[in-house]
């Protein structure tokens, strides 16, 4: 993972970016860049147009209009250059069922043209980094969807890309292979390839990218790293208040100056606010008032899923 990421050079240019279908707008004019060696997340709810910016970027449709370039190529007039930097990881494994792992991931590397002696020692560290050397001879058929999308992984990386697209990749996947895959992503990045990943679980999108993209109806509405989304969404902090055995009437907690909003649920009183210091001296001063015992008092900042909602339907934009 970088840092500084708008000083390096983009891998992943895109300008004024929208596609229609017939009266539908799917993607509206969009504008970003996503630097070299980032983990770049692209945010939205379903229908947001996130599908439809991926298969423009990856040469699946044309957009309607505007403009991309991969590695400085032009999706539009330089498809096949642009496409020589990429792979894909799309949501639904879309393995041949009927191959072995192995011949899976040979056939794959054979059509990118990857040398003999490269994709045959490239693939056993594969299958072995995504513990898929004990099934290297099984169907594709008789693997399940985790395993599946970890050989959808294999073969996306023996090809070598540049930048790796993977579309909700953790999705309905058990634990295990959901890690793994993070692991996996994680030193790929370190070793400096470029990812673009969508997903609809926000502490995993928090937790490996370097920035994110919201898109909401077509349109990118935040575009920033997460902490800093979280920091600038400021009416969604909050503090957080426990008391012991007896607890303050509900409306003196609402009423404190500062607080937005309040929320409480089996004993854990949470204000929302602007200024989360104010409040919670405040609310640490009530307690003396009242003659209370408070047993846990914190501040904290807004999670990602919380700037997601904020910016997608629940709250508006500040």
């Amino acid at each position: 993972m970088i840092d500084g990421v708008a000083e390096m050079k983009p891998v992943i240019r895109v300008n004024q970016l929208t596609r229609k279908f017939g009266n539908l707008t799917a993607v509206d004019s969009i504008d970003f860049q996503v630097a070299r060696g980032e983990i770049f997340g692209f945010l939205g709810p379903n229908g947001a147009g996130k599908t439809t910016t991926i298969r423009m970027l990856t040469g699946v449709i044309e957009p309607t209009s505007g403009s991309a370039t991969i590695q400085g190529h032009d999706i539009r007039k330089e498809s096949i250059l642009s496409r020589e930097h990429i792979a894909v990881v799309p949501e639904q494994a879309n393995v041949y069922l009927d191959l072995s792992v192995w011949r899976n991931l040979m056939l794959m590397a054979e059509l990118y043209g990857v040398p003999r002696n490269r994709r045959i020692s490239e693939g056993e560290r594969l299958l072995e980094a995504l513990g898929l050397s004990s099934r290297k001879d099984n169907k594709a058929r008789e693997l399940s969807k985790g395993l599946k999308q970890r050989l959808m992984l294999c073969t996306a990386l023996v090809t070598e890309p540049e930048v790796l697209f993977l579309d909700e990749p953790t999705s309905g996947l058990d634990v295990q292979s959901a890690r793994l895959i993070r692991k996996i992503v994680r030193e790929l990045n370190d070793d400096g390839l470029t990812v673009f990943l969508t997903t609809h679980n926000m502490v995993e999108a928090g937790d490996i990218c370097s920035r994110v993209a919201i898109i909401n109806n077509g349109r990118i509405v935040a575009i920033d790293t997460p902490g800093n989304l979280r920091s600038m969404v400021r009416k969604r902090h909050f503090v957080e208040a426990v008391f012991r055995e007896k607890t303050p009437p509900y409306d003196k907690l609402e009423s404190l100056p500062g607080v937005i909003r309040m929320e409480s649920n089996q004993g854990v009183f949470r204000m929302y606010t602007e200024a989360p210091g104010s409040v919670a001296t405040r609310v640490a001063v009530l307690a003396v008032d009242l003659g209370l015992e408070i047993e846990q008092l914190n501040t904290r900042k807004p999670s990602l899923e919380d700037v997601f909602l904020y910016y997608t339907g629940d709250g508006g934009s500040e």
